[in-house]
């Protein structure tokens, strides 16, 4: 938790208790239904809650903004994120029901009211978002591929509405396949830890 408050200092006092019960609830519900791989459930907050907040370092979503978080898994980067943007409009999807589920789970418990789930594919999602946001879910090109079709107009946002995704590793090959206009951000511009090494933001406008 001491990780999150040192980038983000600003928290409210409601935030700052979400964010606390995140330890508890991650540990309870992935010891029911593997989420998170039980070696890294130690790691929540540095490795998927700060991770998940990487997207916040390049946008500030503004209120009223819509974003779908395609394959959210446990949540991630969704839930976070709709700690961070209150006012902020975020739908969960995962075609695996048992995470939908955790994610619903844990949405409850923290009285989450701005964030819905669909336990469903990505190509079976019928509404358009601003945003579609992703944590290492496939190749940046099939993503992009997938959000266009969801993508709503016009813009609200600094940034012009498009795909966010948070991705590790040599990204160069996967980004040449993109035609698109991206932009594709280090996280280790903003966070220390050795973790973000090799973590990069990646935003292509659609």
């Amino acid at each position: 938790m001491n990780t999150i408050l040192k980038y983000f200092p600003f928290l409210s006092a409601e935030q700052i208790s979400r964010f606390a019960a995140l330890d508890a609830l991650y540990h309870d519900w992935n010891a029911k239904i593997n989420v998170i791989s039980r070696k890294d459930i130690d790691n929540l907050y540095e490795h998927h809650v700060l991770h998940s907040l990487g997207i916040a370092e390049i946008i500030n979503f503004r209120p009223g903004t819509r974003v779908m978080d395609l394959g959210t898994g446990g949540g991630f980067p969704g839930i976070p994120l709709a700690i961070m943007f209150p006012e902020v409009q975020f739908h969960l999807v995962d075609s695996i029901g048992k995470k939908i589920r955790v994610c619903n789970e844990v949405i409850t418990a923290l009285g989450l009211t701005n964030v819905t789930t669909q336990h469903a594919r990505a190509e079976e999602v019928k509404q358009r978002f601003d945003f579609i946001v992703s944590r290492a879910v496939m190749p940046l090109a099939d993503l992009v591929k997938i959000a266009q079709r969801h993508i709503a107009q016009p813009s609200h946002n600094a940034l012009p509405n498009g795909l966010i995704a948070l991705k590790g590793g040599e990204l160069e090959h996967e980004a040449a396949a993109v035609r698109t206009e991206k932009l594709i951000t280090p996280l280790s511009d903003f966070f220390t830890e050795e973790y973000f090494e090799t973590k990069k933001v990646v935003y292509v406008q659609l």
